[in-house]
């Protein structure tokens, strides 16, 4: 019996080394020699300060940013998830209708894109279809007394094609994209260099 469980212990104890330690401890490493940005969260820098991150999403309020997704959790990456409701649901039904009816009144548009009024499986979602970006441009035009050309440009460098042309859709990233909105025309931010009306604590 000792003799069978000898070995059995021995190849456990070099399989937890093996695929517990050195592999994590392998890949980690290879992960901050050779992508050190993505391994380190794709973190987004403003004057030193973290404000966000380039695959999780924020909430911007203000009329002078460009807004995106709605999120079921607030953005908060530490409850991802979707409502979970079904498309006939009255609550997902009214909330939906709800969004439509203010989005098309602020843009004069009667089309919304979807991605403007409901939320995404992850609840996570950083970008949005350069549509719904497109709709938004009369909206802060107005508020930060910008052409709609020079926006429709700066939407336009903004969009992100498919992987390799085939995988995805094209998006907008909205926090890259409002971050370039600051440079372009820049709003006053707080001491710690937070964009106003942006929820940037995760």
């Amino acid at each position: 019996m000792i003799s069978q469980i000898r070995p059995a212990i021995t190849l456990l104890a070099i399989m937890i080394l093996l695929t517990g330690v050195a592999y994590p401890l392998a890949m980690t490493a290879a992960g901050q020699a050779l992508f050190p940005h993505q391994a380190n969260a794709s973190l987004i820098t403003r004057n030193g300060v973290v404000i966000g991150s380039e695959y999780i999403g924020q909430t911007f309020e203000q009329p002078e940013y460009f807004h995106g997704r709605p999120s079921a959790v607030d953005y908060d990456a530490a409850s991802s998830g979707g409502t979970n409701l079904a498309p006939t649901n009255r609550e997902l039904v009214n909330a939906v209708g709800e969004r439509a009816r203010t989005i098309a009144a602020e843009s004069g548009s009667r089309r919304v894109p979807i991605d403007l009024v409901t939320s995404s499986a992850s609840g996570l979602d950083p970008h949005i279809s350069p549509e719904s970006a497109y709709l938004q441009i009369a909206r802060i035009a107005k508020a930060r007394g910008l052409s709609a050309q020079d926006l429709h440009r700066m939407v336009d460098l903004h969009i992100e094609t498919p992987f390799f042309g085939i995988f995805g859709a094209p998006a907008v990233n909205v926090l890259k994209l409002n971050l370039a909105l600051d440079e372009r025309a820049p709003i006053e931010t707080d001491a710690t260099g937070s964009m106003d009306g942006a929820s940037t604590e995760r």
